[in-house]
């Protein structure tokens, strides 16, 4: 579910440093989608898988749906990276833009919403394009020293262009 708290803080204004350590895992937690979103567009997979817990899930089932895609739920990090990575490998250009994110900490768990817009291009023929407007529903871990997606639904408000083109 989204994160529709009515404020960004829960940490009390009367206590620096517990604003600090909230101020900081909100960073660090907003930094996962991040590099979920560079990662796929630099082609980078060092930097994508960071953005995952080992035990990941994600489901971009619901935003499929719209345009009559069924792709199948991911599970674990090196099964969602080697999937995403060589769906798009030589074959399609991404740019993503994250927006509007909500962030609610809860100990070494968070819940995190955004909007992503994810532009998809044949690198053969940008013509042929699907760019996407995506709300997304993720829930993370802390993991060490960082924040990790422990699991990701995304969903689509809406596109244009040709998804099936892109994703099949």
């Amino acid at each position: 579910m989204y994160v529709t708290s009515a404020q960004a803080l829960s940490a009390s204004a009367h206590d620096p440093a517990a604003v600090v350590r909230e101020l900081r895992d909100r960073a660090e937690i907003v930094d996962a989608l991040y590099r979920f979103g560079l990662g796929q567009d630099l082609k980078d997979k060092e930097l994508f898988a960071s953005a995952f817990a080992a035990d990941a899930e994600l489901d971009f089932r619901p935003a499929a749906a719209k345009w009559g895609g069924r792709p199948p739920l991911m599970r674990g990090r090196d099964a969602i990276v080697s999937t995403i990575l060589a769906l798009f490998a030589d074959r399609v250009d991404t740019t993503h833009q994250v927006t509007n994110p909500r962030v609610a900490v809860d100990g070494d768990t968070a819940r995190l919403t955004a909007l992503v817009e994810a532009q998809h291009l044949l690198t053969a023929d940008h013509g042929t394009f699907a760019l996407l407007k995506n709300p997304y529903d993720v829930e993370l871990i802390r993991d060490g020293g960082r924040w990790g997606v422990r699991r990701m639904t995304i969903d689509n408000a809406w596109y244009t262009g040709n998804p099936v083109a892109i994703f099949g």
